[in-house]
């Protein structure tokens, strides 16, 4: 992503607002602190984010299970070709006996038969026949409909894929135009392949992400937070994040209030200044963990030092924010969560 070559550029208090409130910074110095109500414009950039990329996981989500539905549907109309393949020689066989014999009736066994046992044994041979050319034709013609719902169904699929997509799409476009609002430039960001994979949070038989309060007490605080949080903090905590954490806060417009977000802090304890050395390691890696397992924890965006990572958009570095460790997030990685 590069940062448009013309665009109006918004006074530095509008600019500082935005930035800082991009995921709520935990405890801002009070020069940095702002009113989550009283932002004034550009629109909020954390509210943007928070619209796209729900609907941006949740496009991404139906294309998963769109695709896996796809799969089975191609095996399944596989095997029904291997099936039709293997009666329509049957068939052939049994439409060729009866051009050049003839098909055996009721009258030719009675013309043909010298005694009444030999009269029964050509009845059930007759019956015989019979049912074996039909349950052929019928298997047949049962493949045969399978094969065209299967070929249906998958036809359907493939135009939903499409449909979100498209959406997927839009979302990216809007996302990239909040973003160029703060000036924003696309970065490699924090990436790991070695970092610990994280256990699946549940989803919906469809796919999607099931929409929960904030129904859990807080191990964090003396809020609350929802299952699906508190399954992301379990789960850092497995991969050995265990300094502190920071969830629940009262008040504003976003995750936080709602138990959808953490602060995760560089330090041991609290919230302090820049992180450096190993605060600043750890910083990094439990960055690259969160962004490694966003499918599998329903990340909707993660903070981390001046940069920025959500779904819709990848890694990106942004200005402009209060100029100091919270709201610029570089002493705490900031956690957000569908």
């Amino acid at each position: 992503m590069t940062a448009p070559l013309r665009r109006r550029i918004p006074t530095a208090a509008a600019l500082a607002a935005v930035a800082a409130l991009l995921a709520g910074f935990v405890v801002a110095s009070p020069a940095a602190a702002q009113d989550p109500d009283d932002e004034g414009a550009p629109p909020l950039l954390s509210e943007v984010l928070e619209s796209t990329g729900r609907g941006y996981v949740e496009a991404k989500a139906a294309v998963d299970e769109s695709r896996k539905r796809q799969l089975k549907l191609n095996l399944e109309l596989e095997k029904v070709e291997e099936r039709i393949a293997a009666l329509t020689p049957q068939i052939g066989q049994v439409a060729s006996n009866s051009y050049r014999l003839g098909r055996i009736t009721p009258v030719m066994v009675l013309l043909n038969s010298a005694d009444p046992d030999a009269l029964l044994e050509r009845a059930e041979g007759l019956d015989m026949i019979a049912m074996h050319d039909n349950k052929r034709i019928r298997e047949l013609n049962e493949a045969r409909e399978q094969a065209a719902r299967a070929v249906a169904a998958i036809d359907a699929e493939v135009a939903r894929e499409e449909q979100q997509l498209e959406a997927m799409a839009r979302q990216k476009k809007e996302a990239e135009k909040a973003l160029q609002l703060v000036g924003a430039v696309a970065t490699n960001g924090f990436v790991s392949a070695t970092s610990p994979v994280a256990a699946q949070a549940p989803r919906n038989s469809d796919g999607s992400w099931p929409s929960q309060s904030c129904s859990l007490d807080d191990p964090t605080t003396s809020g609350c937070i929802t299952p699906r949080t508190m399954h992301a903090l379990n789960e850092a905590k497995k991969a050995g994040f265990t300094r502190f954490v920071s969830c629940f806060r009262p008040g504003g417009p976003f995750e936080h209030p709602k138990g959808r977000a953490c602060d995760f802090s560089a330090q041991q304890q609290g919230f302090g200044g820049d992180a450096f050395g190993d605060d600043r390691l750890y910083g990094n890696n439990l960055t690259a963990f969160l962004v490694r397992n966003a499918d599998k924890l329903g990340i909707l965006y993660v903070i981390w030092y001046r940069q920025f990572w959500s779904p819709t958009t990848g890694w990106s570095s942004y200005s402009g924010a209060g100029g100091d460790p919270n709201s610029d997030h570089t002493n705490h990685v900031h956690l957000s969560l569908l």
